[in-house]
């Protein structure tokens, strides 16, 4: 197939003219603006105000929903929610016809979902039927909002605009039955027309298993790669607000970062691990088995070639392409005497102990006798789990303590003298290693610190590594 299948992250979206300029009207090959599916995200701010806020957990309308006992807490969440999608609306068609359109699309989608809320939280009075039992469920219906409002406005914004653009909803709203993820899809692209029509589908699938229960906040990558698999895309692309760069430019100068310019799905799946996706893990390896490339692309520099991600590239000389890390993470040590020649039985209690509260593992070391876990979550959580293992090894000395992890990373580190030079980087600032970690496989290299080292960590790492070389307008440019 000649098409490419495209995600627009929700902070572009926002941008609908710079995003109809520079990635819509640039068109595939430059040449042609079909030949192309664009995987809408919601309006930036948006899903943080449908279910919770992702950077620091305070509720949305879901969360509220789920948590408290008062009706006026959630709608007034919902009575928000309406305001904001009301005034993107407003900023987007102004006072027209078509804007009159649009909020009629959107009252009746506001409408149904408050509807349902009212009517399950009636029903769940009564003592047959219980709330939670239906939470995931809401969570999906919220979650759906976001991008159905977001792929309406921008399919009728780019048919005002003179584009043939055609509204894919994947949503399914009014489905009499949930199918398979990939049968949704294969049934919504039944008919497309890709060298005449623009494909402006929903970033949210509604499927049979609830997409959010497999994938969370990363359901519209998913929904992105399954696309372009069962389509068979020539190309999968990512538009960003930012590059795919060497370092964080808030850390080190936006001076001094360098684009990436390739790597490949190992690279994307560690950045992932520290919290930092070019694309959800599951959603790159359907892209890596069907051998689709994988491009991120800038939305505001839309003449750079971005950076191409394939399963098979290795840089040509060994080198470290970027500094990434986490901060807030937490150390759950188990020491105990005991443990020796009983180290799997251990580490596979301390395992089930976290994934009950769904923290994350960013790393772990181990020795005879102890186990430590690094694990990104909140303190709550972290306390939760040092109870739980506190009750089923009374003898263990546990203790947890805040650390960050700082992570040099790159498509081929196998060098004499890399790891030498890393640690003598952040020597040179005075930062104490805590623990250190370098698989055989070499593509990264992290090292745990005090969390108040974390930004010299990066400015150090990020000057030793990257900045002594002259990597031009990209790190391994294409």
């Amino acid at each position: 197939m000649n098409h490419t299948v495209e995600k627009i992250g929700g902070t572009s979206m926002s941008e609908y003219e710079a995003v109809r300029d520079n990635v819509i009207l640039k068109g595939n090959n430059s040449t042609d603006i079909y030949n192309r599916v664009f995987v809408v995200s919601a309006y930036g701010g948006m899903t943080d105000l449908l279910l919770e806020n992702k950077k620091n957990g305070n509720p949305g309308v879901y969360g509220m929903f789920a948590n408290t006992d008062s009706d006026d807490e959630w709608q007034k969440a919902f009575e928000k929610l309406r305001v904001e999608m009301f005034a993107m609306n407003k900023t987007l068609f102004g006072t027209t016809d078509l804007g009159e359109k649009a909020d009629a699309f959107l009252t009746k989608r506001l409408d149904d979902a408050e509807r349902v809320l009212v009517d399950l939280e009636r029903l769940c009075q009564h003592g047959h039927f219980e709330l939670e039992a239906h939470l995931f469920t809401v969570r999906e219906m919220l979650a759906s909002l976001g991008e159905a409002h977001s792929a309406w406005n921008m399919t009728h914004l780019l048919q005002r605009d003179g584009i043939n653009a055609r509204f894919i909803d994947l949503s399914g709203w009014q489905a009499d039955g949930a199918e398979s993820l990939d049968n949704m899809i294969k049934q919504s692209f039944a008919d497309a027309d890709y060298e005449n029509e623009l494909l402006i589908a929903t970033g949210y699938t509604h499927c049979d298993k609830g997409l959010m229960a497999s994938f969370d906040r990363g359901y519209s990558e998913m929904t992105f790669s399954r696309i372009a698999v069962l389509t068979e895309a020539r190309e999968a692309i990512i538009h960003k607000e930012y590059h795919l760069s060497s370092a964080d430019p808030r850390l080190v100068g936006a001076d001094k970062v360098v684009p990436i310019g390739r790597t490949n799905y190992d690279v994307a799946d560690q950045l992932a691990n520290l919290g930092m996706e070019a694309i959800h893990p599951r959603a790159a390896k359907g892209l890596r088995q069907a051998d689709i490339p994988l491009r991120v692309m800038n939305t505001f520099e839309p003449d750079h070639a971005g950076t191409l991600i394939t399963g098979d590239y290795v840089s040509e000389t060994p080198r470290v392409e970027i500094i990434a890390g986490r901060k807030r993470v937490y150390a759950i040590e188990l020491f105990d005497q005991d443990m020796m020649g009983n180290i799997e039985a251990y580490d596979s209690a301390i395992l089930n102990a976290i994934t009950r509260f769904k923290a994350h593992v960013v790393s772990k070391d181990l020795n005879a006798n102890t186990i430590t876990h690094y694990v990104g979550a909140n303190l709550k959580t972290v306390n939760r789990i040092r109870r739980v293992l506190e009750q089923a090894y009374p003898d263990a000395e546990i203790n947890t303590r805040k650390v960050a992890v700082v992570s040099a990373i790159g498509s081929d580190m196998k060098v004499p003298g890399m790891l030498a030079k890393t640690v003598s980087a952040l020597s040179e600032v005075n930062i104490s290693i805590l623990a250190m970690h370098q698989s055989i496989r070499q593509v990264d290299m992290q090292f745990v610190i005090d969390e108040d080292d974390y930004d010299t960590a990066v400015q150090s790492l990020h000057r030793c590594l990257i900045e002594v070389h002259n990597h031009g307008d990209a790190i391994c440019a294409a």
